[in-house]
């Protein structure tokens, strides 16, 4: 599938926020049909939906496809907005719960499907999110449950954020994230995918620090989670922390730590299946093509068998 011949975009207008006019965008592959399960796809941070292979694959095992631009990310980024900011993950509730019930208008199963910051925003939406009880299940694509940080450099960093925080609502820092995560996926460096590079550019957005607070707030808020229906979380069978490219960059995460994702996502309800898939790359669905289908089959199966 192509992305600009086999998908229509949706502007959704949403509440204006301390920033002014927000909106979010919601992509519908035109293979759906409105009579069968959906699958909402929700990205994670400095991301956006460019993954046309994805929606293909589900529209070929009879699921209809929807992705999620969420506010202040990719086609949904404002020219006032300050990219990916947030004060408090719950600001994507109203965007997800518009989402939904679209979806609901139109299918006979709805299932969340969240990559990294999206599947930390999914996991919370099914603890407290309006429209959760219209969702099915709930699918997690290497999850952003911690920061891949020692105890002592969390410490560190939440500190520094909270005080950089009282100064200015928008303090923050550059190059927080390494660039090699990026050049590892990206077709002009060491990978297979094209994306549009003012959305996701390779050296990433500055991060601010009222958004790792939030991240921060959303995690802890975990620790008392009870999602009532069955959720899959799938994570790498490796992950390393490096600041720079290497062959290694392309069979493991090296963004999170899987061990703080098998370590919570188990923790998330009464109905959680772990899934670890050999040699994935941090978002386990733009790994190298043997990876990716081994985990797009399995992850197929867990669906049809929930």
């Amino acid at each position: 599938m192509n992305l600009t011949e086999d998908y229509t975009s949706e502007t959704i207008s949403l509440k204006p926020d301390y920033e002014g006019e927000v909106i979010a965008v919601l992509t519908a592959s035109n293979f759906n049909t409105g009579d069968r399960k959906s699958i909402l796809y929700i990205h994670g941070y400095i991301d956006y939906f460019f993954h046309p292979h994805l929606g293909e694959f589900f529209n070929t095992n009879h699921f209809d496809f929807y992705a999620l631009d969420l506010r202040k990310y990719g086609r949904a980024l404002l020219p006032h907005q300050h990219p990916n900011y947030c004060k408090n993950i719950e600001e994507y509730f109203e965007e997800l719960s518009l989402a939904i019930l679209h979806l609901k208008s139109k299918s006979s199963g709805v299932y969340l499907l969240g990559h990294s910051t999206g599947g930390l925003t999914a996991s919370c939406y099914m603890n407290s999110g309006k429209e959760r009880h219209l969702v099915d299940g709930l699918i997690l694509n290497s999850p952003f449950f911690d920061f891949n940080q020692t105890k002592l450099e969390k410490y560190i960093s939440q500190c520094v954020a909270k005080m950089a925080s009282k100064i200015s609502s928008y303090a923050k820092v550059n190059g927080v994230l390494t660039p090699a995560y990026a050049k590892s996926i990206h077709k002009d460096y060491f990978g297979e995918w094209d994306f549009n590079l003012d959305w996701k550019p390779i050296k990433g957005f500055p991060t601010y620090f009222k958004w790792v607070l939030a991240i921060a707030a959303a995690q802890q808020s975990l620790v008392h989670s009870n999602i009532q229906v069955p959720v899959l979380v799938m994570h790498s069978s490796g992950s390393i922390k490096t600041s720079k490219f290497s062959k290694q960059a392309l069979s493991n995460d090296i963004v999170l730590n899987i061990e703080d994702i098998k370590r919570i996502g188990k923790t998330l309800g009464n109905q959680v299946t772990l899934l670890e898939i050999d040699h994935a790359q941090h978002d386990i669905f733009l790994s190298p093509k043997v990876v990716r289908e081994r985990a797009l089959n399995k992850m197929m199966s867990w669906l049809l068998s929930n």
